[in-house]
This record gives structure tokens, sequence and C-alpha cells, in this order.
């Protein structure tokens, strides 16, 4: 199955001011469909053609490195665009709420621990609130990679690639962190996977 570029599930201008439109216009349409189109270029003629999305991310692992970087990047920007709404942010829903407290030490420090994974990762990467072992961990990646390739599954991910933010907060990554944990997450979508990765 080809790699596809989804639609965003919302205007281009539904984020603003926290995300604006000149940000997912050069972030959706170029840099997410460059992920897409190279990754579909890899997958021509090789044994990992018509496989899921997340099988080829986790086969590519270590074994072929630029197939990774752009299955991985594509994985992570599909869920990306669904991890913030319009309005977002909010009270996190009750189930998910509770095991934050049991396993993460509750709300206030999850946001302050998630922030700060997104800020000490070194150059490009990502921060994620993933599900291993049945317990939710906070944990930061470079550059594509993911928790898939760690045996975890995540439920919440932040990109801290500079074309994510650069346009609207320049070097100021820990606003942008902030703006995006307080105002723009789609619980919803983290709870669904919560959700799926916990059944």
């Amino acid at each position: 199955m080809a790699f596809t570029l989804p639609e965003l599930p919302y205007a281009y201008d539904a984020l603003q001011p926290y995300m604006s439109k000149e940000t997912l216009e050069f972030h959706h349409d170029k840099h997410h469909k460059a992920y897409v189109d190279t990754g579909n270029k890899l997958l021509e003629g090789s044994e990992l053609a018509g496989k899921s999305v997340e099988e080829v991310v986790k086969a590519a692992y270590g074994q072929n490195q630029p197939l990774f970087n752009n299955a991985g990047q594509h994985y992570n920007h599909i869920h990306f665009w669904q991890w913030m709404k319009p309005n977002g942010g909010g009270a996190i829903p009750g189930a998910l709420e509770k095991k934050i407290a049991e396993d993460l030490g509750g709300t206030d420090k999850f946001k302050a621990d998630f922030i700060q994974a997104g800020i000490s990762q070194f150059g490009s990467g990502w921060a994620w609130l993933a599900v291993k072992n049945g317990k939710l961990e906070i944990v930061k990646t470079p550059n594509g990679e993911n928790p898939l390739v760690h045996g975890a599954k995540p439920i919440l991910g932040v990109d801290v690639w500079e074309h994510s933010y650069y346009i609207d907060y320049r070097n100021r990554r820990p606003d942008y962190l902030k703006a995006f944990i307080e105002n723009l997450v789609n619980w919803e979508h983290v709870e669904a996977m919560y959700g799926e990765a916990t059944a």
C-alpha cells in the first residue's frame, strides 16, 4: 500500500494564533509531502511494498536508513495533524488523566516533563507520551525515530524539528511546546490511541 498524504483535519488557518497558516502550508504541503514521495520511491520494488506504514517503520529500522527516515516521518506526521485541533488543550479525559496521575505523577508534572523532553531533544526530533508494558512513559527520539521501534506505542507526539515552529516562534522552542500542550492537543485522539494501545 503506497503512502498517501492525508488531508489536514481542519483548515490551514484553524490553529492560529498558536500555529500559523504559513507553518501548516510549509509543514504539511512541502515537508510531509516530501516524506511521502521519497518513501514511495524507496518502497518501489522492495519486499516491504504493500505493507502498512507501521510495518515498514519497524522493518526498515536499523536495516534501511533512508526508507526508515521517510516512513518514520510519514507515520509521525499522520498522527501529528490529528494530535492537534482548534481550541485544543483543556481537560484530559478521565481514564487517561487517572493513568497519567498513576504513572507520571499527575497532570502538571506530566506537562512539565513532556515540555522538558521536547526542549532537551538536541537538534531535530520528537517528544512522546507512549505506552510500554502497560505503563505510560515520556520519551524523546532523534530525527524521524518513534517509540514503535522501541517496543512502545505512541499516543501523543510533538514535532521539534525547526520547520514545525520556526516561522511562528523563531528559536523559542519552549514557547511552542507550551502552546502545543496548553492550546493545541486533541485529547480525544490521544484517548483513542491510548485505548488501542491498551486493548
